[in-house]
């Protein structure tokens, strides 16, 4: 065998282990992104699982505005059936601050321990659906740099890696970002 024939076998062995090494970080970036949605679908299922139990508290003290407590619900439903960047959970976040507003009216309804306590646990969902969106959009940032520097650049398409998109607020959260959510007790 020529010493040409050993280095070109040595150059193809040395680009296959590249090859190698590339594919499998960018499937480990790429497992993370998904891991990153499906965290923040988990948080939506549990905002949306919290909404009823919200609606009944609220129909005991408030049973006369059915009309808020009907658009809750079908917000609800149509977010839950939804996906995950559709307008459907823009239109339960209105829904539910008009819900929420209703504590306002009512002195007993603000008053109850349950409501106040669902209310608690809706921030806490809130709370930690912001920290699911911030790690979504870190694991994206990682896996997009990961894609486009020098060598992967130049086989992540080839190999079946397209870039991802960063989570993008919804127009219910735009401006709200820098300001404590408001909950009166």
């Amino acid at each position: 065998m020529s010493v040409f024939a050993m280095v070109l076998i040595g150059v193809i062995v040395l680009v296959a282990i590249m090859l190698v090494g590339i594919y499998n970080r960018l499937v480990g970036l790429r497992q993370t992104v998904n891991q990153g949605v499906a965290d923040i679908d988990a948080q939506l299922r549990q905002r949306h699982d919290l909404i009823p139990n919200l609606v009944e508290t609220v129909k005991g003290y408030a049973g006369h505005e059915k009309e808020t407590l009907d658009a809750v619900i079908s917000a609800r439903n149509q977010a839950a059936n939804g996906s995950i960047s559709s307008g459907d959970e823009q239109g339960l976040r209105v829904a539910l601050d008009r819900l929420l507003a209703l504590g306002e009216a009512y002195p007993d309804l603000k008053a109850s321990a349950n409501f106040q306590e669902l209310q608690r646990e809706l921030a806490h969902v809130e709370d930690k659906l912001a920290a699911a969106r911030r790690a979504l959009n870190a694991a994206v940032s990682r896996y997009n740099t990961g894609r486009e520097t020098f060598p992967a650049v130049l086989f992540a398409g080839m190999l079946g890696f397209q870039p991802a998109d960063f989570h993008r607020l919804d127009d219910s959260e735009k401006g709200t970002v820098d300001q404590a959510p408001k909950i009166a007790f």
